[in-house]
């Protein structure tokens, strides 16, 4: 029997098209620190079913040990970063939880309990252990994490300012300026549990969580009527096109004219780390989700179909992802 290490991740959310997010099974070992990935051909995922919106993540995985002994590994599945910081206008689902995303695992029809590694991370540096010693909580935005901050000790807050680990709020809520400390660091976690994988037999894997969705509150790709300085970028990792851009400047222009001010929400999933397994992934099925008729969403891929009122599909055989997915959706602020 062999040991190898197999993980997955997620990263931290219109015409369609497939290109902050979530993330595909992938191997690794457990190295001091956390996880760091390799590949291996020991075992081949045969299928992936990929269900993306805002609300809701599944994924359905199908593998198999094409060797001839059976070998015990590590599955594990990163959850997306949340990094801390002024842009906090993100859906964590529970704040105070762990489990802030809900993360939840099925293997061959058992309900599985995974083990949960996270470390938090500053200017490159991790600093897991000093928050912990000083009884902050590494989850950014949790209201425990900032009331934390607050009871710090002067010069432990004047060497987390000076150090980058935190950052100086200063706002007025109708009681005069305030001044407040924030988290810059980005918080990594992991999901991992011990299973076999019987050789020639297919292993199955489910798991569903709720997506960080990103956002912002207007569409900052375009300005009156034309590409903004970020427009570039946007091409790039959304794979946005003229006829998209046509529907925003119309958008745009609505919104000037007592319309829906329609916002930018975003959603990311790591999918490259499929690619660490032996060979492609045989069957991959993608579905995206924009939620309702009146949305839009914009993203990269290959023989993208519109396969229901808000639902889009992209399948492909022998499939090596060498792109993450980024999923761009437009959707009314006011509704």
């Amino acid at each position: 029997m062999r040991w190898i290490l197999i993980a997955g991740g997620l990263l931290s959310a219109a015409s369609p098209t497939f290109a902050p997010a979530f993330a595909n099974d992938t191997t690794a070992e457990l190295t001091t620190g956390g996880l760091s990935y390799l590949q291996t051909s020991d075992v081949t995922m045969e299928q992936e079913n990929l269900y993306i919106s805002r609300k809701e993540v599944l994924v359905d995985y199908v593998f198999r040990n094409t060797g001839t002994s059976d070998f015990e590994s590590i599955i594990a599945f990163p959850m997306p970063d949340v990094t801390g910081g002024s842009q906090s206008d993100i859906a964590y689902g529970d704040p105070e939880s762990d489990n802030f995303l809900g993360f939840s695992v099925v293997q061959d029809g058992k309900q599985i309990t995974p083990e949960l590694q996270q470390r938090a991370i500053a200017v490159g540096v991790d600093r897991t252990d000093e928050l912990v010693a000083h009884k902050v909580p590494l989850l950014p935005y949790s209201d425990k994490t900032y009331e934390a901050l607050k009871s710090l000790p002067q010069d432990v807050k004047t060497r987390w300012i000076a150090e980058g680990l935190v950052y100086v709020d200063r706002y007025d809520a109708g009681k005069g300026w305030q001044e407040d400390l924030r988290p810059t660091w980005t918080l990594r976690s992991v999901y991992w549990w011990k299973t076999m994988f019987p050789a020639g037999k297919p292993v199955r894997v489910s798991h569903r969580y709720a997506p960080s969705v990103g956002g912002t509150v207007a569409m900052s790709f375009i300005d009156q009527g034309k590409p903004s300085t970020g427009y570039k970028d946007y091409v790039e990792r959304y794979c946005i096109d003229d006829a998209f851009m046509k529907t925003a400047a119309k958008l745009e222009a609505a919104a000037g004219k007592s319309g829906p001010n329609y916002m930018e929400q975003w959603v990311s999933y790591i999918l490259t780390t499929g690619a660490n397994w032996g060979g492609p992934i045989g069957k991959f099925k993608l579905t995206i989700d924009k939620g309702r008729s009146q949305d839009y969403v914009s993203f990269c891929g290959n023989g993208i179909r519109k396969v229901g009122p808000t639902t889009f599909e992209m399948t492909a055989e022998d499939f090596y992802p060498e792109k993450d997915l980024h999923i761009l959706f437009l959707t009314a602020a006011d509704q």
